[in-house]
């Protein structure tokens, strides 16, 4: 099997591109109104203290115009400091929602960013993996491709590990029904090579059952009361996007 190395690094290359532009055009334009709204809070904040220390100033004057005159005064210039103190609270309480509410909408777009982000970087994987996956194909035209896949089938079967291949054997209870299922009609002599396989690692009393089903993309499956040994593109194709998805999910959580 060939794959051009230059063409599939020009497709990292470009995939890597990609990331880096939305990373600077999108979430830049993001956090920068978030310091925008933030300095506007820090003003308010500002704006607060300034009141508050003006208040205390003016309390201070009052206390030395009113010093020597009676209780009722002394009762004023306190209820002049709550008032004050009340309203630098109310001040602090109104900015401190003010900046939750926005760091809640801030995460919820950022999240709504993150998750078109990455469904589009998934389609574009998916494209580009369709890509190769064609490349792939068309390098193998030349030989028995079908013959290779069931030869690699064999290989699956014939290594399979011990204790999976017990607890398949298992649940067939000596008789049961194994489903084989490829994207393409397997050949007599191939379907005897598998079904001795089969009988020689579970049972002489299993019945086994080929199916032609095309969403088995240029692969070959087993399928068992719930058990399944698969090899197949459509395999390589859902491991890479997963973990691809896995890997954009872990770099927009550190940038968040």
């Amino acid at each position: 099997m060939h794959i051009d190395g230059f063409v599939f690094f020009a497709q990292i290359v470009n995939f890597l591109i990609l990331i880096y532009l939305l990373k600077r055009f999108l979430y830049g334009r993001i956090i920068q109104a978030m310091d925008n709204r933030e300095a506007k809070i820090a003003a308010r904040i500002a704006e607060a203290e300034t009141m508050k220390v003006d208040a205390a100033a003016a309390a201070e004057n009052y206390a030395q115009k009113m010093k020597g005159l009676d209780a009722r005064f002394e009762a004023l210039l306190n209820e002049a400091r709550l008032e004050a103190e009340e309203r630098r609270k109310e001040l602090l309480a109104r900015a401190r929602e003010e900046v939750d509410g926005i760091q809640k909408n801030w995460q919820e777009a950022l999240k709504r960013q993150q998750e078109a982000f990455l469904q589009e970087l998934r389609r574009l994987t998916g494209q580009q993996l369709w890509t190769i996956v064609g490349r792939v194909l068309a390098d193998l035209a030349d030989a028995d491709l079908e013959q290779r896949i069931v030869k690699v089938f064999l290989h699956r079967l014939t290594t399979l590990d011990e204790q999976r291949r017990l607890e398949i054997k298992a649940s067939l209870r000596g008789e049961g029904e194994l489903y084989i299922d490829s994207a393409f009609a397997i050949a007599p002599e191939a379907q005897e090579q598998i079904r001795s396989v089969l009988k020689g690692h579970f049972t002489n009393g299993v019945r086994i059952f080929y199916r032609v089903r095309p969403e088995v993309v240029s692969g070959i499956e087993m399928r068992a009361h719930g058990h399944k040994i698969a090899w197949s593109f459509q395999d390589y194709m859902e491991t890479m996007q997963e973990n691809l998805s896995q890997a954009l999910q872990r770099e927009a959580q550190g940038t968040a």
